[in-house]
């Protein structure tokens, strides 16, 4: 795909995060006359730009190569743990930290229950005592961090940068998250949706990238839907899309918040499936509301299922019914590829993917010219936090553009 960029001096840090962008996703190197081919950039316009990225310490020179007739080239490779990234998933069951560098790879990660009761404003200072304790721990510059991403539950509002009263998450109504963690760190942060974050993640840090189409089906407390087409995340008119709770994929189920029944979201909630396994002896029940017993029990019961039949059913009937919903959602976007995500799929996944992908291939109602590929996450079950840390490198590294994601620093 090429790329344009413009020769004018004025627009130079667009052109600076155009190039970087190309060196970043070239695992092998990439030389300033392919930079070139990929771009309407001039040679000197692209010897400017990769000279600032040299000094910058972003990218270096490797060997050159030869390439038949005329001068060897000079590949740009990038230097990945030249500048690093935070990333925070806010989760109702567990908070989770994660500190990555330019190409998402983990260098420190820690995760706590996320706190039962507790005010908002006191989870924030646990959150920034909490990010703080990684970096110094893992002896982490400060002055190599350039961003932090948070990932959270929504609705978001993005213009105010709050959690703005997600559904499990009681007292989290128009909480400034982003800002506090920005004035407290002095960097840019990121506040985005959970299931757009590990998106992000999928593209920048999975393997997804050359891709480019694709849908994410995350699972932790909730189920939401992550979207990218031609390598662009989508986002929404208010940056809340993915929530398909509420896809009706049966007949039968509990009653649902919304008043039906077969609710996607209600069906494959984690706490149901460890209640219902409790109802057959196998574990203890556990209120819905405690999303961290749910997660602790729901890890059990996969244990569990590697040698007890009716856990494996229980699990199976789940992936029935999201084999459904990915059905739809294929169908409506035309994507060729579906990546499963989320902490409690990381859990479920070696019992579900294959009831998922026999169900989804063998479908009648797969409206799709082309095969469907299913794949697990290469992010595993931290890849919303993994996410929120490739999204502030990406707001960082926007082709000089403003993120609308991001706090705006003096």
């Amino acid at each position: 795909m090429r790329r344009r960029g413009a020769n004018l001096p004025a627009i130079g840090g667009f052109n600076q995060a155009l190039v970087f962008d190309i060196v970043r996703r070239a695992s092998s190197g990439v030389s300033r006359t392919e930079i070139a081919a990929q771009t309407d950039l001039s040679a000197q316009t692209i010897s400017n730009v990769t000279r600032r990225l040299l000094d910058d310490g972003l990218v270096r020179e490797g060997d050159k190569v030869s390439s038949g007739p005329g001068k060897p080239r000079t590949r740009l490779h990038l230097v990945p743990d030249a500048r690093l990234a935070v990333g925070i998933h806010l989760d109702p069951a567990r908070i989770t930290y994660s500190i990555v560098d330019l190409v998402g790879r983990v260098i420190a990660r820690r995760a706590t229950p996320t706190p039962r009761g507790q005010a908002p404003k006191d989870v924030e200072e646990s959150m920034i005592a909490t990010t703080r304790a990684l970096i110094e721990d893992n002896e982490v510059s400060q002055d190599r961090i350039i961003g932090i991403g948070i990932a959270a539950p929504g609705p978001v509002d993005i213009a105010r940068g709050s959690v703005n009263d997600p559904p499990l998450l009681p007292g989290w109504n128009d909480v400034p998250l982003r800002d506090a963690l920005a004035e407290a760190f002095e960097v840019p942060t990121v506040l985005a949706k959970d299931v757009a974050s590990a998106t992000v993640g999928e593209l920048w840090a999975g393997g997804q990238d050359a891709v480019g189409d694709l849908a994410v089906v995350y699972i932790g407390s909730g189920i939401g839907l992550g979207i990218a087409l031609d390598h662009t995340v989508l986002h929404g008119a208010t940056s809340n899309l993915g929530d398909i709770g509420h896809l009706r994929v049966s007949a039968e189920g509990p009653v649902c918040s919304c008043g039906q029944r077969g609710c996607l979201g209600v069906n494959v909630s984690p706490a149901r499936i460890v209640n219902l396994a409790a109802d057959q002896g196998v574990g203890k029940a556990v209120a819905e509301t405690d999303h961290a017993r749910v997660a602790d029990a729901f890890t059990a019961l996969c244990r569990h299922a590697d040698d007890d039949a009716d856990a494996r059913a229980l699990l199976d009937d789940a992936a029935a019914d999201i084999a459904q919903g990915i059905t739809v959602v294929a169908n409506m976007l035309d994507v060729a590829t579906i990546v499963m995500s989320g902490p409690i799929w990381a859990d479920a996944a070696r019992h579900m993917l294959d009831g998922v992908r026999s169900r989804v291939a063998a479908s009648r109602a797969d409206a799709l010219p082309h095969p469907l590929d299913v794949v697990n996450s290469a992010l595993g079950p931290d890849a919303a936090s993994v996410g929120a840390g490739c999204q502030a490198l990406e707001s960082a590294f926007a082709r000089g553009e403003a993120s609308p994601f991001a706090a705006r620093l003096p």
